[in-house]
């Protein structure tokens, strides 16, 4: 799939800094993505970019989940989100969809969802175009 992004960036706020960024070092590493630039309480990750922040809210408020909102990351492969499954949960994700396909979301989907330790909640997909 050629991907054109639309998004600049997404930023999700943490109550507890250093343990996020270690469940998302830990979780997002199955994506192949990394540590892209790092600013005291915030880190922005990528394969190339910052495309996904983590951050400390800069209004001094705690951070929340809001309801309805979640954040997607594509993976290039369905081991991909297995292992990004696997290691969420290893690093402490609560199970909000076990990897799998979803034909109400297009027979080429193949994806998981999970809550950081924050409460957000964040998924992972896969596109098969060969299944499509």
């Amino acid at each position: 799939m050629n991907i054109t992004p639309c998004l600049s960036h997404v930023s999700l706020g943490s109550n507890d800094f250093e343990a996020a960024a270690a469940f998302y070092d830990r979780t997002l590493a199955a994506l192949g993505c990394r540590r892209v630039l790092e600013h005291p309480g915030a880190i922005g990750y990528g394969r190339d970019y910052p495309e996904f922040w983590l951050q400390v809210p800069i209004d001094g408020r705690p951070a929340s989940p809001g309801n309805g909102t979640h954040v997607g990351f594509f993976a290039t492969s369905k081991q991909q989100v297995d292992e990004f499954h696997r290691q969420a949960l290893l690093a402490g994700a609560a199970d909000e969809g076990a990897p799998g396909s979803r034909p109400h979301y297009g027979e080429a989907y193949y994806g998981c969802f999970v809550r950081d330790l924050d409460g957000h909640k964040i998924e992972a997909s896969f596109w098969d175009e060969s299944a499509a």
